[in-house]
């Protein structure tokens, strides 16, 4: 009873130990993809976090309003180009893909009308195999 008990703490202990690191990573990176934020642009108040395994693909949701103009900004890792990032309607019709532009690791847009949107992002396989993806939005002053 007792050798199941320390088996099962230090299980806690080691789920906890490693979520703490990607919580830190995930940290790091967001540090590093703000100042894709200049100070045109007023955040929306997230992080939009995920932490990747090997091709996974996270899925984040928002809502753009008309009129308004927006910037994203997509990282991985401390440099820039890691992260493919696609902006898709609710009808899954593609928007933008950062893989068209050079791994760009933002984008600034405008859309005439409001839109619900889903944002994919995936760690590019060649650069990482994982690692925490981090998305922020901003809107212009």
């Amino acid at each position: 009873m007792i050798r199941k008990f320390t088996i099962a703490l230090a299980l806690i202990a080691a789920f906890i130990s490693v979520s703490n690191k990607a919580v830190a990573q995930c940290d790091t990176v967001a540090n590093a993809c703000v100042r894709h934020m200049t100070n045109k642009y007023i955040s929306d108040g997230q992080h939009y976090r995920a932490l990747l395994l090997d091709k996974e693909i996270a899925e984040f949701q928002s809502t753009f309003y008309g009129g308004t103009t927006y910037r994203i900004a997509a990282c991985s890792g401390l440099g820039d180009g890691n992260i493919v990032f696609r902006i898709f309607d609710k009808e899954r019709n593609l928007l933008f893909d950062n893989s068209e532009q050079k791994y760009a690791p933002y984008w600034d847009f405008k859309f005439v009308s409001t839109l619900d949107c889903t944002i994919e992002a995936q760690i590019i396989p060649s650069k990482a195999p994982s690692g925490c993806a981090v998305m922020m939005i901003s809107f212009k002053q």
